[in-house]
């Protein structure tokens, strides 16, 4: 019923409130959807759990970078509204943070010391990159060698970029026009609440950033940024409601004595984790409608289907590679073929497993081999014959059975006969070129 509600067309067709409505409730089913399902929690408890282990080495690294500017203590406005949710034990926070950050040295970020720092903080960064590929299904992460160069770019950037921002909304607060229009009766109050959006705004940025550079895929900014701005609307009311919490359950946090801070902080950490991961999924959903409704549920495709959807993820590959300014990828693939990409993947990592083709960094599809050589008969094999696990003993097959499927197999062959990808090539191109 609820299903119905949901997915019918009735709701969608009464207007642009009907419209709006309809998306809202298609959204909020697939991300109920999606939680029930586990993953999402699931990941966002790793990622708890990641943060735990690497958060000193990760601060200490960032900070240490925005000690050598001496501008970090400009953080501690930002980080007392990020934790002020936690009420006073978001100041004991703040305040270890930064105290940790005052006693870094430069020999502790020498020889050894600084190899683990960067290790574990790069360790920290690609686990919240295999959360996000798997909100993208992506199945390929990036190389070491990019994910090494990329990550340290981020950690050596990123606190800059956020110092400047910073101090450059603090530079604007200080300009005498702004103070006039902040002490005016009349718009003194929007610029006040103006002031107080910034972090909100500012977490959204980050949000946005990260849903597009940290999924092994290309994400659209449009996408990204609706994403980020539910993530941080999510974000600014789940910290008034976790604010709320901790004020009026006082009296239960001190049953919890000394671990209360510790407990508070984990389940702190949780919702923001997957907070962060519920955005994502809202982008990944705006950038691709039609997962909406399947959610992760891999479309069941008959033989058939399978056997003709390799020959023509071949022939597109091949169409695209003999074109020098065409390039093609999983994502092409499926919006051609109308077909989502969830059902593509294993048949593209069992061609790539079969050296029939080549995935690159930027997911980018090409023939593994020379296309001369690759017969279609081959191609066919893959989902025909590959992947098999039956016992060592060949099947007793009824009598007469095992003839007709010689007899199958026999007119496969006859049609596949000698030919190759490349002879498929130029039969296609032939046939449109005589059409045209």
């Amino acid at each position: 019923m609820i299903e119905k509600l949901v997915w019918d067309d009735n709701l969608y067709g009464r207007g642009l409130l009907g419209r709006i409505v309809a998306v809202i409730l298609r959204y909020f089913y697939a991300l109920v959807r999606d939680l029930s399902s586990g993953q999402l929690t699931m990941r966002a408890m790793s990622l708890v759990y990641t943060t735990l282990l690497s958060v000193v080495p990760l601060l200490a690294f960032s900070f240490a970078i925005l000690k050598g500017f001496g501008v970090f203590k400009q953080l501690e406005p930002f980080l007392a509204d990020l934790l002020a949710p936690l009420g006073e034990q978001g100041t004991q926070i703040t305040a270890q943070i930064l105290a940790l950050v005052e006693n870094v040295q430069g020999s502790v970020l020498g020889g050894i010391g600084l190899v683990f720092f960067v290790y574990t903080a790069i360790s920290a960064v690609q686990k919240i990159e295999e959360s996000f590929n798997y909100v993208w299904y992506v199945s390929k992460p990036r190389s070491f060698a990019r994910r090494f160069s990329e990550y340290l770019i981020v950690l050596l950037v990123g606190p800059m970029v956020m110092v400047t921002a910073i101090g450059m909304i603090t530079s604007i607060q200080s300009i005498t026009v702004v103070q006039f229009l902040i002490n005016n009766d009349r718009l003194g109050p929007a610029f006040v609440l103006i002031g107080k959006s910034v972090p909100y705004l500012l977490i959204s940025g980050v949000f946005t950033f990260l849903y597009m550079f940290m999924p092994n895929t290309k994400v659209n900014l449009k996408s990204a940024l609706v994403g980020g701005v539910a993530g941080g609307f999510m974000w600014a009311t789940m910290g008034a409601l976790f604010a709320t919490f901790i004020l009026y359950s006082t009296r239960t946090l001190q049953i919890y004595a000394g671990f209360a801070v510790a407990i508070t902080t984990l389940i702190w950490l949780y919702l923001n984790w997957l907070i962060l991961l519920i955005g994502a999924q809202i982008a990944f959903y705006h950038q691709r409608p039609a997962f909406l409704r399947i959610g992760r549920r891999e479309p069941r495709l008959s033989n058939s289907t399978r056997e003709r959807l390799t020959l023509n993820i071949m022939y597109l590959v091949g169409n695209s590679f003999r074109d020098p300014h065409k390039t093609i990828t999983i994502g092409q693939i499926s919006e051609q073929l109308r077909i989502p990409s969830i059902a593509l993947n294993p048949i593209i990592l069992s061609l790539e497993a079969e050296g029939l083709l080549i995935s690159t960094e930027k997911e980018e599809l090409l023939p593994g081999r020379e296309m001369s050589r690759m017969h279609l008969q081959e191609i066919l094999n893959v989902v025909r014959s590959q992947g098999e696990t039956v016992s060592d003993r060949p099947p007793n097959w009824t009598e007469g059975i095992d003839h007709i499927g010689e007899q199958l197999e026999a007119a496969i062959s006859a049609v596949a006969k000698n030919r190759t990808l490349a002879d498929l090539l130029d039969e296609l191109t032939t046939d449109e070129t005589t059409t045209e």
